[in-house]
C-alpha cells in the first residue's frame, strides 16, 4: 500500500515538472481568454460594419426616433448625416470585444414644423460592437448625440463612448502635452 501511494506521488511529481519545463501556459493564439472561448463559435468575431454603413446609420436613426417619440414627445428626428468618420478601431487595446468607434454629425429637424425646415447639425458619437446586438447574435451600436443625452449616461459631451485614448487626449490639450508628440483630436 504504501508502494503504490509513493508511486502514486512520483509519477505526479514527474507529471508536474514536465508540465512546468514546458514554460509558462499560452491562454490562447489571441492573447485574450474571452476572444479564444469565442472564436471557434464565431469565424467573424472582429467583422464589424464600417461607420458610415447605411445598416449602422438606419439602426441609428430608428434608435433616436423611437427614444424621442416614447419618452421626449417626438419633437425631434435624424434628417441625414454628414462628415461620418471612424476614430478608431479596437482603440482600447485587445479587449474583450472589438469595437469601431466612430464620430459624425446629425442633421436634425423638428418634424412637426413647416416643410422648409432647416436642420441642426450636432455632434453624434457612436461605436459599433461585435456581438453585442439582441441576444449576442449580431453587431451593436451605442449611440449618443451631444446635446440630447437628457439622462445624463454619457455625460460630458458624449466621452463616455469615445476610446480611451482619444478621452485622454481631451485631458491632455489643457496641459498642452500634445505638441510634444504630434497627437491631436480629429474632431
Amino acid at each position: 500500500m504504501v508502494r503504490a501511494l509513493v508511486g502514486l506521488l512520483v509519477l505526479l511529481g514527474a507529471v508536474s515538472l514536465a508540465k512546468a519545463a514546458g514554460g509558462p501556459f499560452e491562454d490562447s493564439i489571441y492573447g485574450t481568454p474571452a476572444e479564444a472561448r469565442w472564436a471557434p463559435l464565431h469565424a467573424n468575431f472582429a467583422n464589424v460594419p464600417v461607420c458610415d454603413d447605411p445598416a449602422v446609420l438606419s439602426t441609428l436613426t430608428g434608435r433616436f426616433d423611437q427614444t424621442e417619440n416614447i419618452y421626449w414627445g417626438g419633437v425631434h428626428a435624424i434628417a441625414g448625416y454628414e462628415r461620418v468618420r471612424e476614430i478608431g478601431f479596437r482603440s482600447d487595446g485587445i479587449d474583450y470585444i472589438p469595437r469601431r468607434y466612430c464620430v459624425g454629425r446629425a442633421l436634425i429637424v423638428d418634424p412637426r414644423a413647416p416643410p422648409p425646415a432647416r436642420p441642426k447639425a450636432h455632434t453624434v458619437v457612436y461605436n459599433v460592437g461585435a456581438n453585442t446586438g439582441i441576444l449576442g447574435w449580431r453587431w451593436g451600436v451605442e449611440w449618443c448625440v451631444v446635446g440630447f443625452d437628457r439622462e445624463h449616461a454619457y455625460e460630458p459631451a458624449c466621452a463616455v463612448l469615445r476610446p480611451i485614448i482619444e478621452r485622454r487626449i481631451g485631458v491632455l490639450k489643457q496641459v498642452n502635452w500634445l505638441g510634444e508628440y504630434g497627437l491631436k483630436a480629429r474632431y
